[in-house]
């Protein structure tokens, strides 16, 4: 705990047995209470690794329902145990837990309801091996989103987020897509709502066991986002009523 407030770790999980451990013993347990995994019905052993790790809650989907739909499991699982403070982080190894300490005191000591490592800031992306097209394609699809948002962050698209217990229980998640946009629906949601978000420098690694998603998944995904910054900026100047702000 901080001050008496809960922290819990979600780790929505897609074969991620190989990373899973060494994700796991970087996870500071001086002030984390619970780690909750999700696993979106991976065809390796994440979910026998998890148990053997100690992981007490563990929830298996019975199908594969897709990114955002295991995100939802996770943050409703959270709120069910009570947590004050809840931080999302993919299991792949990609972001280090080490920072968690940093993004939880910014929402214990009630600075900021939201903080988020960004691999932008700073020289974290390129140096970790994010491939140029990912790079170039993140910082476009930020520079739309600020603009037509009326927001200043250095990314919209990073797998490492920590959120207060009232910022959860503010914004509507749950109808959000099942799809990899749902991060960007999430942080639209915050936006919407106004509460404010920090961000810390994150370094980050691409190895082969790192969960990446294809360009195809990535055009999708690009779409989704410029669709979302859009129906927020037609919802703030009233001429569109998106159910996801509602």
């Amino acid at each position: 705990m901080i001050k008496n407030k809960k922290v819990v770790v979600v780790l929505p999980a897609y074969n991620a047995e190989k990373t899973l451990e060494t994700t796991y013993n970087e996870i500071p347990f001086d002030i984390v209470d619970d780690v909750i995994l999700t696993d979106d019905l991976s065809s390796d052993n994440t979910i026998k690794e998890a148990k053997r790790i100690g992981i007490k809650h563990v929830i298996k989907h019975d199908k594969n329902k897709g990114y955002g739909a295991n995100q939802k499991s996770c943050y409703n699982k959270a709120l069910e145990l009570n947590a004050d403070i809840v931080v999302m982080l993919h299991p792949d190894y990609q972001y280090t837990p080490k920072l968690i300490h940093s993004l939880c005191y910014l929402i214990a000591n009630d600075v900021y309801p939201v903080a988020i490592g960004s691999r932008i800031l700073g020289k974290g992306a390129l140096k970790g091996g994010m491939p140029c097209y990912k790079y170039i394609s993140n910082r476009f699809l930020t520079l739309f989103q600020n603009i037509f948002m009326n927001q200043k962050l250095s990314e919209y698209h990073t797998g490492f987020r920590a959120f207060s217990k009232e910022v959860l229980e503010s914004v509507n998640f749950n109808i959000n897509s099942d799809d990899f946009v749902f991060d960007n629906q999430m942080l639209a949601q915050i936006f919407y709502k106004g509460f404010e978000i920090a961000e810390i420098t994150c370094p980050t690694k691409y190895f082969e066991e790192a969960s990446s998603i294809n360009i195809k998944r990535s055009t999708k995904y690009g779409i989704g986002v410029l669709g979302v910054s859009l129906s927020y900026f037609f919802n703030k100047i009233g001429i569109s009523k998106s159910k996801i702000f509602r």
